[in-house]
């Protein structure tokens, strides 16, 4: 019964899609089965990862596309259109059910109300289908099914003569018909050395800071051998023995020729060693990089700061590939944990739709679910509050339609796993990883797995309901039942905190931060309990540390939505700044300040095993988008959104939001705000002790000094307060 209802969603609306889009023509586009681009995609790029030289795939289960696609669409044309038809894989076209003859590259579709099928099969490439006519386009709002023989008729009964069940079909903007999908690449640019340093037949080349491309190595002539070591520091470049990426190359070259290595890395210094007769005139580079744009920026009066956020972009757009990844030297593989963060840091910074959501197809695979995301329990967690987030910042309730089904798979797995007390507590396979940090117990029913399933759980029953599947009230009862329990079982009134476990049904006295801050910015906590946890576990330095900017986010995160922005401040000028006077020119995977010179590079038991150019260690952008600027959405896409500016204590502080058609725009002094939004309608929300004024917008006292202002689309405004 369920897995009726379940595609009865789907069919409503995928109909829902359907009548909301004009049926005028939209620019033809390649498309295929949803996520199936993103599934292939990644594990192209995932598979790329080598250890000095060696092969080195990832851990965890890999899906594939499916390799036999129907698409189609209904049309009503005034008069008779001719049609290119372009395909990666071999196909059929049906006009109303009646086969063309061969494999048409165009077809005439006669006047009036036709059906177009076109089946492609590929099993190298994704089935990929590129349609132009006048009118006749290929676009989202194709219909495609990998034909799974379920089906359903009106009534909502089993049918094996109704219709397949179908979704709308991914794409991703690749609008020539020339050039397949499967040919895809990032963009590179040259980029030339810093400084070089040569020493008979060895080259120490710096780039001057992090950066990931192609090494060119020009005018290279002769015989030989060249062994190429990169390295994120100097001191990983000049280790042969221990540095993480390493080439070698055979060479016979006759005449000077310019040789680019075939595969890119991460680096800053490249150590380049080579003998026999070969020469060598320069060493350069192709940067490789993602085309996305800046929509986002963030200034204050503190130039320290400043250089923060510049250097946490600049990190953050390193690992804005084909997916968001976890770092760019390592892994370089597509992480639920990394890629939650940098969905939000993108809300702040490019406001790329389309990198989110191939990442969460990328993550999700296909059914059946036989294993968490990455194997680890909390990143399946993380991956369905991805697309909680996704929906409140975007409203791209077509994303959802496609993604729903296989939301409902990966929630039936978890709850399947939970033990008889309805918890989850890690099973044969499963990795609870939370953090890297020593002593962090993983036993029992840890209660941060808990909370971070209730609030996936609140995610189902948002999309249950954008479904219309009825099952949204049981999503959200299973929520509010485990929330419950939470308090119940977890929470420590004598410690005013939650403890961090059970075990064999009893609570444990250990008290973490990690479940204790998450739950300030989830809002599940009383305003009297949120200070107990600032107080108790926050603010306590006999609660173990965080050392990884990765649990940094959060924490700093739940300071801040507690109003404690300066203390955020301070902490990111120490942190942060403390990986810059260490020389980071990229913001690093784990930094602790207790550590010196060249220990600040290992990890893994390895001496160069950080990375030192890592996601998650961009968060100031976050931060300071969401909680200084104070630009947040309250409704999908930023129908209604807040602006509620902090200074922190900073002079001065300016930038600008992006949103889906727009930015905000936002200055904020001690005495000064203005604000100017391009779509919505924003609430302004401030703090003056004197009547503040306005010469265009109404300002009205909510009490305590507290003055809010309507912000209508297209205004500036200008208030004086104190």
């Amino acid at each position: 019964m369920n897995r009726m209802i379940k595609r009865m969603a789907i069919v409503l609306g995928a109909c829902l899609l359907m009548c909301s889009e004009a049926l005028m023509a939209q620019e033809a586009t390649w498309i295929w089965y949803p996520g199936d681009f993103d599934i292939w995609l990644s594990n192209k790029m995932q598979n790329r990862r080598t250890e000095r030289g060696t092969f080195f795939p990832p851990f965890w289960k890999m899906d594939n596309h499916y390799v036999c696609v129907d698409f189609h669409k209904d049309f009503s044309l005034a008069q008779p259109e001719q049609v290119d038809i372009y395909t990666e894989g071999n196909y059929n076209v049906k006009i109303d059910g009646k086969m063309q003859e061969g494999a048409p590259s165009q077809i005439l579709v006669p006047a009036g109300k036709h059906r177009i099928n076109v089946k492609v099969f590929n099993q190298a490439t994704v089935p990929a289908l590129f349609v132009k006519g006048q009118t006749i386009v290929s676009d989202g709002t194709w219909l495609v099914t990998f034909e799974d023989k379920e089906w359903i008729d009106e009534t909502g009964k089993a049918s094996d003569q109704a219709a397949t069940v179908w979704l709308t079909a991914g794409s991703k903007n690749f609008n020539d018909p020339s050039i397949k999908p499967s040919s895809f690449k990032l963009q590179t640019t040259p980029q030339y050395a810093a400084s070089v340093d040569k020493k008979g037949q060895t080259l120490l080349v710096d780039f001057g800071r992090e950066t990931f491309g192609y090494v060119k190595l020009n005018g290279l002539r002769g015989n030989g051998k060249v062994n190429i070591y990169y390295g994120e520091s100097k001191a990983e470049a000049l280790s042969t023995d221990h540095c993480e990426t390493l080439d070698r190359l055979q060479i016979s070259n006759a005449a000077a020729k310019d040789t680019v290595l075939p595969s890119s890395k991460a680096f800053r210094f490249v150590n380049i060693q080579y003998n026999g007769s070969l020469a060598l005139d320069s060493v350069s580079m192709l940067y490789e990089y993602a085309p996305v744009a800046q929509r986002g920026t963030f200034r204050c009066s503190d130039t320290l700061l400043n250089r923060i956020y510049e250097v946490s972009d600049y990190t953050f757009h390193l690992n804005t590939r084909e997916f968001f990844i976890d770092g760019i030297k390592r892994d370089r593989w597509v992480w639920s944990g990394d890629g939650y963060q940098s969905f939000l840091m993108n809300y702040y910074s490019f406001f790329n739709s389309s990198t989110v959501t191939s990442t969460l197809m990328a993550l999700r695979g296909k059914d059946p679910v036989t294993s968490h995301i990455n194997t680890i329990m909390d990143y399946t967690f993380y991956w369905f509050m991805g697309i909680y987030d996704y929906y409140l910042y975007t409203g791209d309730q077509n994303f959802i339609t496609q993604v729903y089904p296989r939301m409902q798979s990966m929630m039936d797995y978890c709850l399947q796993r939970r033990n008889k007390d309805g918890l989850m507590e890690g099973l044969a396979g499963d990795w609870i990883f939370i953090d890297w940090a020593d002593r962090l117990s993983k036993k029992g029913e840890v209660s941060f797995e808990q909370l971070l399933l209730c609030r996936s759980l609140e995610t189902m029953s948002m999309c249950a309901d954008l479904m219309h599947d009825t099952k949204a009230a049981q999503y959200r009862q299973m929520a509010a039942d485990l929330k419950a329990k939470i308090f119940s079982y977890y929470w420590n009134g004598n410690k005013q905190a939650f403890v961090h476990s059970r075990i064999n049904g009893q609570p444990t006295d250990n008290v973490t931060r990690y479940t204790n801050m998450f739950a300030i910015f989830f809002n599940y906590l009383s305003d009297i309990q949120k200070q107990g946890v600032k107080q108790n576990v926050l603010l306590n330095d006999k609660v173990q540390k965080i050392t990884t900017p990765y649990m940094r986010f959060y924490e700093l995160e739940a300071m801040c939505a507690l109003g404690e922005q300066q203390y955020v401040l301070n902490e990111i000028k120490s942190y942060w700044g403390g990986m810059l006077q260490n020389g980071a020119t990229t913001f690093w995977e784990e930094y602790n300040p207790d550590k010196k010179g060249d220990e600040h590079y290992a990890m893994y038991g390895r001496p160069f095993g950080k990375s030192l150019c890592h996601a998650w260690g961009a968060s100031p952008i976050y931060l300071f988008g969401k909680y200084y600027l104070g630009v947040q959405p309250t409704s999908p896409a930023y129908k209604t959104y807040t602006i509620q500016p902090v200074t922190g204590g900073l002079k001065w502080i300016e930038g600008t939001v992006p949103t889906p058609n727009g930015v905000v725009n936002v200055y904020c002094s001690a005495k000064q705000i203005k604000v100017k939004a391009d779509e919505g309608t924003g609430t302004l929300k401030f703090k003056s002790k004197k009547k503040p004024s306005c010469k265009n917008g109404t300002i009205a006292s909510t009490g305590n000094g507290v003055y809010e202002m309507t912000v209508e689309k297209g205004v500036e405004y200008v208030v004086n307060y104190e």
